[in-house]
């Protein structure tokens, strides 16, 4: 009896585990469907406050997991013709090197930085979103010389972004595809997915390689992403552009309050530590 309980309290805390992957990756699928965006800017503080990762880990498990949920949502707004996919293929271009870069870039940049550079990130989302109020019908686009030179230079900035943050790219991908681009809200977040696919295996594959991402938490939360995806795609239809902007922006805004409260408390256990 007594041998039991140890292996029982074992076999509890495993399933707690799946669980709480599993949280992460249903919270992280619903906001990519939603709001086009890998899900990384809510499952990163998620995998660092209920798995217990660092910043560097986190971000590469949690764009591990945006693999499977970009397919699946990608596929889903292409269905309801709302990805652009020429477009798509000349940001994908540029992400797939910027995203090379970033995943390097995670390996040597100190977690202090990683920590405060995220914050900083998500805070100018925020107050992005709360400037600018999406259309939910977009213009024409016209695909020249200088319009292809700047998907291609966005696909470089999404890339690093991805490989650094772990995050899909979304966050600065569908506001740039509406402000500059003129897409629609729905088109700009269904491209946006379509962008995330290659940008994310490529970025996965080198972090893999670098030993830095948990293929077995990555892969848990990202079959729940992917089961959430389709309720926020559906979700994303249902709600008006305004309304989306400002959900968004009060997510991210929560995200970036909770990841100061832990950069603070890391900051002073490293500080004490370097003292003893």
């Amino acid at each position: 009896m007594t041998s039991a309980d140890p292996t029982a309290a074992e076999t509890a805390g495993q399933r707690a585990g799946w669980v709480r992957l599993a949280v992460i990756g249903l919270v992280g699928g619903l906001l990519s469907g939603a709001f086009g965006v890998g899900g990384g800017i809510i499952m990163v503080p998620l995998f660092m406050m209920l798995a217990g990762m660092d910043q560097r880990r986190a971000s590469a498990t949690s764009l591990a997991a945006i693999v499977p949920t970009a397919i699946v949502g990608s596929i889903t707004y292409f269905v309801n013709g709302e990805v652009e996919l020429i477009p798509a293929l000349f940001v994908a271009a540029g992400g797939i090197i910027g995203s090379w870069v970033g995943a390097r870039l995670l390996r040597r940049l100190p977690l202090g930085w990683l920590r405060w550079m995220f914050i900083a990130l998500i805070v100018a989302v925020a107050v992005r979103m709360l400037l600018f109020v999406p259309e939910r019908a977009g213009a024409p686009l016209d695909l020249d010389a200088l319009t292809i030179i700047g998907m291609v230079v966005l696909g470089f900035v999404v890339g690093v972004a991805s490989g650094l943050f772990g995050i899909g790219g979304g966050l600065v991908m569908v506001p740039a595809f509406m402000l500059f681009f003129g897409m629609s809200d729905l088109a700009a977040k269904g491209t946006s997915l379509a962008v995330m696919i290659p940008t994310a295996i490529s970025g996965t594959l080198t972090n893999a390689r670098g030993g830095v991402v948990d293929l077995r938490a990555g892969i848990i939360a990202g079959i729940a992403a992917t089961v959430a995806s389709f309720g926020g795609v559906a979700l994303a239809h249902l709600m008006s552009p305004e309304v989306s902007a400002w959900l968004f922006a009060a997510l991210v805004v929560f995200a970036a309050a909770q990841l100061s409260v832990r950069a603070v408390r890391l900051h002073k256990k490293e500080r004490s530590e370097r003292v003893a």
